[in-house]
Parts: C-alpha cells; structure tokens; sequence
C-alpha cells in the first residue's frame, strides 16, 4: 500500500527527544517528504511494525500522527507547489 503519515510533536514535555526518535522511525520505512512528512510504499506488516515502534514516543496529550492510505501511488494524485526538494542532493 501506499502511504503518508503527518505528525505534529509537542515541544513541551521533552518533545524534541520524542520528535527525533519519531523522525528516525519514520525513515527508516518511508521517504521524508519535508519537515514531519513521509511518504511511500509499504506493507502492512512493514506498517504495524512501524506503528509498535513509534507507539512509546507519542504522547496521546501532546500529539498527533496521521497516516493517509491508499492501494497504490498511482491512486492518489499529488499537487506541488513551490520548492521541489532534490531527494539526490545528499550525495556527493
């Protein structure tokens, strides 16, 4: 399936610490769009294993993670505007 997952990280109650673990969770199974969004194809297993990973750094008060479904990219028709991030500039 193809997803994208929003969140928003509180900064109060140590939510820098929370927010980066969350951000490292996130890149490991999607690919980050811009500052706390992802997108990309996953499987459901790969999406629940996600999902316990990510589960002891939200805080259910504080903040809030979205994930998008769809059955596949080609399902879900994506607009940009503005800036288009080169997802190649990291390399050297």
């Amino acid at each position: 399936m193809y997803v994208v997952l929003v969140y928003d990280v509180s900064k109060d109650e140590n939510g820098q610490k929370r927010w980066s673990h969350i951000f490292k969770i996130c890149k490991k199974y999607l690919s980050h769009i811009q500052n706390s969004v992802f997108e990309g194809e996953i499987s459901v297993v790969q999406l629940t294993k996600m999902k316990q990973e990510l589960e002891p750094y939200i805080n259910g008060r504080l903040d809030s993670v979205v994930i998008f479904k769809s059955r596949q990219q080609k399902w879900l028709d994506k607009e940009l505007w503005g800036k288009q991030d080169d997802l190649t500039d990291f390399i050297l």
